[in-house]
């Protein structure tokens, strides 16, 4: 089959999205493709249509677990077979997809980026028949990314162990330097970068300074109608938000990491059906939603970054239809980022106590500990070593940065089992166990697929069909599984620590001071970056952004706050920046009578020369002295 035949009978569409066929088609070439496009755009087409044109099996590498999931799930729904391997894996999951996949019986092998560097994989890889691979997020392998990941730097190790295998990188967020790193990481023959442009023409952008964001947010609800994602900074704050919201007639919900998985799945499975109308959540939310009718994204908290920001933003419109994208700050906000910073970056110290603390919480001997994961309750383990909270996060999130530990997120685990015996074997057990025999007998009328893989089933639902408790149902597949019939994986929620190297004594933690100041210096850079869009009064929001990822020659959007405004002025944007290249010097070198400012800009239409100064006065770009002389604020 054609790339437009596998699209129709498996994906249902009649068309490729803008640069889809042309990033696929430089694939099918075997070329080494870079392949930039916005949230939503469709990246993971990009790889999946490609992967199913040639035999064998395509290797993705994501860092995010819950992607990955999502990923294979959808995938076997269409019929695809699909396997995922990622730290925290039961050992008996993990060499079942391995053999599953080194012996053809599967097209997609979604692989987190630590365990690349495992024994068990680069074995198994040498059997398999690998057409493709695709690294996704692939900004997390540049250290000048928003979120760099060591174990990225695996991938190039696994290219030269694959035969002229080409590599697909894809990316919703890089700035030029990021673009260039990516490529050179992961040793591309030659440059090749395919890009859609990051402009969303339907979605406009505003920045507000607004001292009372609940009232304002309100506001903007009963103006916009459809559904709505409100960001916040913090657990409590997206409770806060959502009372707010109900108790003024919009139906909101709120969604957080600290919540139990099931009821994250619940409350995102409502919002997505459209009730209620509104999520408030902390950033945690949004990974893998593909929610096509979102008319407000608001922020009333600072993003972490422009990168994060756009990310988040862009899940808006995603139907093409206008949407709206908006922040909410004051002046304290910007403070409070500043000192948010600070804490981000802990001394050498706790960094080495937390390290310290981490291998005594887990009862981990010097030397051991490496590719293990453990549950991990970041609260429990502050109190227990008189830890400050957001200092030790901040440490974890730093040893993770230098490729020690990989701190994740809480991610549901549903219960799983997968049938050992088979045969006569199986037939002689079920003979002499008939107490066994039952129960058994149900668990294989119920599940298909026993034998070959790890069969997600709901606990409360085989016991109601063997009539037993949850406790009993429990008990009686530990028993099963002690004896080696099948291997049951009780269903897992907690977020985990896991370690990439053997725990070493902390006095020999090498953290580089180069490393510490690059980070600390990259991120400081970017928090300034992020400030300048917010309080930003004369550049086109939508220019800004597109700027920061080195896309050049577009025009202003005419839809953002800072166009509404400037539109007001009714000059296009030539006659503006013409005049206020102008008046801008002359400002800035000394303050300036208004009729001097006239006189001495001569060659500009007066009244267009008035309507500037008017604009910039309201923006307060520009402003009076004790004297009556117009000035620059600096």
């Amino acid at each position: 089959m054609d790339i437009h035949q596998i699209l129709v009978k498996y994906w249902g569409y009649s068309s490729f999205r803008p640069m889809q066929e042309e990033i696929i088609r430089s694939v099918l070439a075997g070329n080494d493709t870079l392949a930039l496009l916005p949230t939503g755009g469709g990246k993971s087409i990009c790889y999946q249509v490609p992967a199913m044109v040639n035999e064998g099996i395509c290797i993705v590498v994501s860092p995010l677990i819950a992607l990955m999931k999502d990923q294979v799930d959808r995938l076997k729904r269409l019929g695809i077979k699909a396997f995922a391997i990622y730290s925290g894996m039961h050992y008996n999951e993990i060499e079942l997809a391995l053999n599953n996949v080194t012996l053809g019986d599967g097209k997609f092998l979604y692989i987190s980026p630590e365990r690349l560097a495992t024994q068990s994989f680069r074995e198994s890889m040498r059997y398999m028949n690998v057409n493709l691979l695709a690294v996704d997020e692939a900004h997390c392998i540049s250290q000048w990314g928003y979120d760099f990941r060591p174990s990225y730097l695996q991938i190039a190790e696994i290219r030269s162990m694959l035969n002229n295998v080409p590599v697909l990188a894809v990316t919703a967020t890089a700035t030029p330097d990021v673009i260039e790193d990516i490529q050179q990481q992961l040793h591309f023959t030659r440059p090749n970068v395919i890009r859609q442009s990051f402009e969303r023409k339907n979605l406009a952008y505003v920045v507000l300074k607004e001292e009372n964001k609940q009232g304002k947010l309100v506001e903007m609800l009963r103006k916009v109608n459809g559904s709505a994602i409100v960001y916040a900074g913090t657990r409590r704050r997206t409770y806060e938000f959502a009372r707010h919201l109900t108790k003024n007639g919009i139906p909101a919900d709120y969604y957080h990491a600290g919540m139990e998985n099931p009821e994250r799945e619940s409350r995102q499975k409502a919002w997505m059906s459209g009730n209620p109308r509104v999520i408030v959540a902390t950033n945690a939310f949004g990974m893998g939603i593909d929610k096509a009718d979102v008319r407000l994204v608001a922020h009333v908290d600072l993003p972490d970054s422009i990168e994060s920001y756009f990310q988040e933003a862009g899940r808006a419109g995603r139907d093409g239809k206008k949407a709206w994208a908006v922040i909410l700050f004051q002046d304290s906000d910007l403070l409070d980022a500043q000192s948010q910073f600070e804490l981000s970056f802990p001394d050498m110290e706790t960094i080495r106590n937390v390290y310290h603390a981490l291998g005594n919480y887990f009862r981990l001997a010097v030397g051991s500990g490496k590719n293990m994961s453990y549950d991990f309750d970041l609260a429990n383990f502050c109190n227990q070593y008189n830890f400050n909270t957001v200092a030790a996060y901040n440490a974890l999130r730093f040893l993770e940065k230098e490729g020690f530990i990989i701190l994740s997120e809480g991610v549901h685990n549903p219960p799983k089992i997968h049938v050992k015996l088979k045969g006569e074997k199986l037939y002689k057990f079920r003979v002499e166990n008939p107490d066994l025999d039952v129960f058994l007998n149900i668990i294989l009328r119920s599940y298909t697929g026993l034998f070959s893989q790890f069969v997600k089933f709901n606990l409360a639902e085989l016991g109601r069909r063997a009539n037993l408790p949850v406790e009993s149902v429990v008990l009686k597949l530990d028993k099963l599984n002690k004896l080696g019939v099948l291997v049951f994986i009780p269903p897992q929620n907690k977020p985990q620590i896991i370690f990439t190297e053997e725990r070493i004594d902390a006095k020999n933690l090498l953290i580089s001071k180069e490393n510490y100041a690059l980070r600390k210096k990259v991120a400081r850079e970017r928090m300034s970056l992020l400030h300048n869009y917010l309080t930003t009064r004369n550049r086109c929001r939508s220019i800004y952004l597109l700027s920061y990822f080195g896309q050049r020659d577009v025009k202003r959007c005419g839809q953002c706050d800072v166009c509404i405004e400037r539109n007001r002025v009714d000059l296009n944007e030539a006659e503006f920046n013409a005049v206020l290249e102008i008046i801008k010097p002359r400002l800035q070198n000394a303050p300036s009578e208004l009729e001097t400012l006239i006189t001495s800009a001569e060659s500009v239409n007066k009244e267009k020369l008035l309507r500037v100064i008017e604009w910039l006065l309201d923006n307060g770009k520009i402003y009076y002295t004790e004297d009556k002389k117009l000035s620059w604020k600096k």
